[in-house]
């Protein structure tokens, strides 16, 4: 039977996790995003608390939580603040190549080192010359007999200032694009690993993005996560499966804007009467209701079917399209609700505004997304 409720364990996370954004986040997103500083404390307490690294197995000391619990949190925490909450989970991103490629052995290693203390990983694919194009990575691995030795550089990477330990991928060949790459488990005290600079971002600035440097990086044979020719595939199902969040950020991003369009237009008075009463605000409000709405089934769906098997992964690109660029229209529609004052940073519209725009950029942006979806409906 088709059901929309949530178990009673879903509804407590919720709770859980929408407590934490309002007395956690909330208070301080805007002091964090001003001084462009990710706030740890507040991570540490949502690792303890057990909203982070949902997803490890059990065995592995984790909750063995669903996709669907994640990202029922990710909407939550994306409420109080996406930079915040983007940082807060980008260990789902770091640990699922591991959950998906890894031996036992790695598994045992790295996720038990997540569920042990309050630490952060990190997820490297990106470069200067590869972003969407991820078969054209430029960073190179050399066998050497006894192990691995990486050279390159990885850029906008979350938590790199942070991280324990990084997911890189990197070709034993450019010019063999997808069939050359390989993926590797690296330790932050490896000699040769350095992170460059804080960026300075527009939006999600309460999130840390850094570049990381290899140079002659030795790394274990035992490190090896995929082989040449499955790193490509690795990291398109680690995508793949971390979409639907980006959807739930979406929502969450939404919900906010909503509820403060809707709190404001109330309060807010022009010729005489509250702007809720005009009717152009009034579609604008509802428009953003009909996204948010939309978005949240997609993202909903979209995990579900990850935990049930399903494999569509047209439907965590529905989640992802759709929800960023609804994630844009409806942060830009706030602040025109707001009018003068959706423009200065005494409320809380134009973050989120700034907020909003990355989502239709990392993790495929909204145009890859669309090529995704129709190489898919057209094969």
């Amino acid at each position: 039977m088709l059901s929309f409720n949530l178990t009673e364990e879903q509804q407590a996370l919720v709770d859980v996790a929408k407590r934490f954004a309002k007395e956690r986040m909330m208070p301080v997103a805007a002091e964090c995003d001003r001084d462009a500083r990710f706030p740890r404390d507040v991570f540490d307490e949502g690792w303890k608390i057990g909203l982070v690294n949902l997803t490890i197995p059990e065995e592995y000391g984790g909750a063995g939580a669903g996709e669907l619990e994640n990202a029922l949190i990710a909407e939550q925490l994306a409420y109080g603040c996406t930079g915040i909450q983007t940082s807060m989970l980008t260990n789902t991103l770091a640990m699922t190549p591991i959950k998906l490629g890894g031996n036992e052995q790695q598994k045992k290693k790295y996720l038990g080192m997540l569920t042990a203390d309050s630490i952060l990983a990190s997820y490297c694919t990106t470069e200067p010359s590869a972003g969407s194009d991820v078969a054209g990575i430029q960073t190179r691995f050399e066998d050497k007999g006894d192990c691995y030795i990486l050279n390159g550089e990885k850029c906008w990477i979350t938590n790199a200032s942070f991280s324990s330990f990084f997911v890189i991928f990197a070709t034993s060949d450019p010019n063999l694009r997808h069939k050359g790459i390989a993926a590797f488990i690296v330790d932050r005290d490896s000699d040769g690993l350095r992170i460059g600079k804080h960026e300075d971002k527009m939006g999600q600035r309460a999130s840390d993005t850094a570049a990381v440097h290899l140079e002659e990086v030795r790394v274990p044979k035992e490190n090896m996560l995929a082989p040449p020719g499955k790193g490509f595939r690795l990291a398109m199902e680690t995508f793949n499966q971390t979409r639907p969040d980006i959807g739930a950020m979406a929502t969450g991003l939404m919900q906010r804007c909503l509820d403060e369009s809707v709190a404001y237009a109330k309060q807010r008075k022009t010729f005489g009467v509250p702007i809720a009463e005009h009717q152009m605000v009034q579609a604008m409000i509802a428009e953003m209701a009909i996204r948010t709405e939309g978005t949240r089934l997609l993202y909903q769906k979209a995990a579900w079917n990850l935990d049930n098997g399903v494999r569509d992964p047209i439907v965590s690109s529905y989640a992802k399209a759709y929800g960023a660029d609804s994630a844009m229209a409806t942060a830009t529609d706030a602040v025109q609700v707001f009018g003068g004052n959706g423009y200065v940073k005494d409320y809380p519209v134009e973050k989120l505004m700034r907020d909003a725009k990355i989502l239709q950029i990392y993790e495929g942006t909204s145009q890859i997304q669309r090529i995704v979806i129709a190489r898919s409906l057209l094969k």
